[in-house]
């Protein structure tokens, strides 16, 4: 595979095994065009980048159709580079620019020839797939244990409501049968009322008729005197 990008020098990198990644890195970073933001360490042993927001903007679009600083530094560290820390006398060293060192055993100027031995990481990727998939079946045995407890109450609350729909059916045949006990007291009571009316407008009579008996009787003061 030959690759051709970058400015005046048209830098060619050559190799079967090197990912595309690799080969558009070693051509940004041998480009003297791009030396402002990106170029080799004086002992060709690391690359800097200075100003990353000059370089996301102006450079990574040319040569990986992106502007995302953070893509960038992820596919780094995927392919085993690190970045460089400097430590003087025990304390961290802040640099007085932007610039941000990166470092790779087999990524060595002059030494294009090396890349090959750089391999993506496979091995970290598998183990979080691992665990993702260990995760996974943790969270569905947790998911299915919630199921069974969910199903429990539910079929606890499906007998309550099922005991409770039973009683109340008996409640309703219960005053069902006391509007039917009512009902037919009722009528044993109107029963009782017309017969008393009856018997007291019977008495009425009797009496009244007793009564003109005996005010017609010859022996009644009453007829005595109509003969007076």
């Amino acid at each position: 595979m030959e690759f051709h990008v970058g400015g005046s020098v048209g830098v060619v990198v050559s190799g079967n095994n090197v990912p595309a990644f690799l080969t558009k890195l070693w051509t940004l970073v041998e480009d003297p065009d791009t030396d402002p933001l990106i170029c080799w360490s004086p002992n060709g042993n690391s690359f800097h980048v200075f100003d990353q927001c000059r370089f996301s903007k102006e450079v990574l679009p040319k040569y990986f159709k992106h502007n995302n600083m953070a893509s960038f530094v992820r596919q780094l560290n995927m392919y085993g580079f690190r970045k460089v820390v400097h430590i003087e006398q025990g304390g961290l060293v802040k640099p007085e620019k932007d610039d941000t060192e990166f470092q790779h055993p087999y990524f060595l100027r002059g030494q294009e020839h090396l890349l090959e031995n750089i391999k993506r990481k496979v091995t970290n990727v598998s183990n979080v797939k691992h665990d993702e998939l260990k995760m996974s079946s943790d969270d569905v045995s947790k998911i299915l244990t919630n199921v069974q407890h969910i199903k429990g109450k539910q079929e606890t609350i499906d007998s309550q409501i099922i005991a409770m729909k039973h009683e109340n059916e008996a409640l309703w045949r219960e005053v069902a049968s006391l509007r039917q006990k009512h009902a037919q007291q009722q009528k044993v009571v109107n029963k009782i009322l017309t017969s008393s009316v009856r018997l007291d407008g019977e008495c009425h009579c009797t009496a009244i008729f007793m009564s003109l008996q005996r005010c017609s009787s010859p022996d009644s003061g009453w007829a005595t005197q109509g003969h007076s």
